[in-house]
């Protein structure tokens, strides 16, 4: 979903989700969402705590 074309509605995630072969579990919870027409900007916006790349400790200098 980090790829989507943001920003995206609910639908239009969803569109998305489903023709790029996402797990199931990722388009169960996208069919969770109150379909309120919201205009989402970003992954962050749909889940907070998502992880970045400074999230893993993965020093590129290493390699």
């Amino acid at each position: 979903m980090e790829d989507a074309p943001w920003p995206a509605t609910k639908d239009e995630l969803l569109d998305y989700a489903m023709r790029t072969g996402a797990p199931l579990e990722v388009i169960e919870n996208l069919q969770e969402i109150e379909d309120d027409e919201e205009i989402y900007e970003s992954i962050e916006d749909l889940w907070p705590d998502y992880p970045t790349k400074e999230d893993f400790f993965f020093d590129e200098e290493e390699y």
